[in-house]
């Protein structure tokens, strides 16, 4: 069986001690497989799943050919380059169709939505028309076939419409709706295990002792994980113990898809969470050129994929938008694109940077006039949340990129992006 350490070691450039941003993220997406297992749900509760089945429509939509505005439905073999006069003989009603046919110089009044009378072709709107004694005069100008929609023009029976694999949003759960379907097969939601690891981490609500502090990682783990909408397994926090950390490990490893830790993978940090890591699984450790967050571990315990993310906030989040997120969005059945794009802004500001890392600052985009800008919100330490809470976007800067001037073009990654 290959391991993960061989499934990644002939990627171009890799170096565990220096890896590039790009680089792991394709080295982890090299390891993953999706998930098995669907369920049926009612097309209400399907919003934020995955689909797990394309979907074929059985109808067309809209069924019939029908008016897309108010006006009147006529026989275009009836238009002229001059104005024209036609005799109305009836009306239709969305829901309710006229029931006659429509011979020459004869018209219909038409509603938005209703079938298109027999014989018609043409709607043309009720604005540029005059009616008296039931006798319709119409401008010229007219074209064949204006203001109407055709029968199969959304959907087309037989043709599919979504794809395994796609999230399902508020558009797809109405398009779903609109062929008649009331239950639909998703993926099963991806099982996520996640826990602190620190004997100086404090759980809210009880007093700290000197040298400690609360842990905030897991709130903010879960925060983001609820957003991707998977089911969250929130096992605490875990101290420096070796039997305790195997046996959350393992508890883990049992019940979940994915591992996520936070701590311990630092250059210092407690040898045994790195021991036990590699002892219970075939795990990775890397020092990736990035800021924040340089450390981090990736691997399988059992058949759970497991990311230990540096100790500190940021680096936490940071580590986690850039690599978890899309890796448990792959996991969890996701085919289409869910990269967060790219934008340009203009630097409001100087920002240092160092070449040889890619850089994560914390910034604050908005619009000056006709350009966009964005500028660093502050202090920029790993340990700084409060320079996330600020942030509406990531301003990051290129591995090769060195300090930035006022005025010129950076790339912003904006939060809300990241659901």
């Amino acid at each position: 069986m290959t391991t993960i350490a061989q499934a990644v070691s002939c990627l171009d450039g890799y170096d565990p001690d220096a890896l590039h941003v790009d680089k792991a993220g394709e080295a982890i997406r090299a390891c993953l497989a999706p998930v098995a297992g669907s369920e049926r749900v009612q097309v209400r509760e399907a919003l934020g799943r995955v689909l797990a089945r394309e979907i074929v429509p059985q109808i067309n939509v809209p069924g019939h050919d029908n008016s897309a505005m108010d006006g009147f439905a006529i026989r275009s073999a009836d238009l002229k380059n001059e104005k024209i006069t036609l005799r109305q003989i009836g009306t239709a009603f969305a829901g309710k169709p006229f029931s006659g046919k429509v011979s020459t110089g004869e018209c219909v009044r038409i509603m938005t939505g209703a079938v298109m009378p027999q014989g018609t072709d043409t709607v043309v709107v009720q604005e540029v028309c005059s009616v008296e004694n039931e006798h319709l005069s119409i401008p010229p100008g007219q074209k064949t076939g204006q203001n109407v929609r055709a029968a199969g023009e959304d959907l087309k029976a037989g043709v599919p419409v979504l794809k395994a694999g796609q999230l399902l949003r508020a558009a797809e759960i109405g398009l779903i709706a609109s062929i008649g379907i009331g239950q639909v097969e998703v993926m099963r939601r991806l099982r996520v295990a996640f826990f602190s690891t620190g004997d100086e981490l404090a759980s809210i609500g009880t007093p700290l002792k000197e040298g400690q502090v609360y842990d905030s990682n897991r709130y903010t783990l879960h925060g983001m994980l609820v957003r991707l909408g998977v089911e969250i397994i929130d096992m605490g926090v875990v101290r420096d113990d070796p039997a305790l950390l195997e046996a959350a490990f393992r508890k883990a490893a049992a019940e979940a898809d994915a591992i996520i830790t936070t701590g311990g993978v630092s250059v210092g940090e407690a040898d045994f969470v790195k021991q036990l890591m590699a002892q219970l699984g075939d795990v990775l450790f890397w020092k990736i050129a990035m800021r924040p967050g340089r450390p981090m571990a990736f691997g399988k315990i059992g058949k759970a994929y497991l990311f230990g993310l540096p100790g500190n906030p940021v680096a936490v989040m940071v580590t986690f938008y850039q690599f978890v997120r899309d890796a448990l969005l792959f996991l969890g059945g996701r085919t289409d694109c869910f990269d967060v794009p790219l934008l340009k802004a203009e630097s409001a500001t100087a920002i240092r940077k160092v070449p040889g890392r890619t850089e994560y600052q914390r910034g604050i985009v908005y619009r000056d006039g006709a350009v966009w800008k964005a500028r660093i919100t502050g202090q920029q330490g790993s340990g700084v949340l409060r320079s996330m809470s600020e942030a509406n976007c990531f301003i990051v800067l290129e591995h090769e990129r060195g300090s930035v001037q006022a005025g010129e073009p950076v790339q912003v990654q904006l939060f809300e992006g990241l659901a």
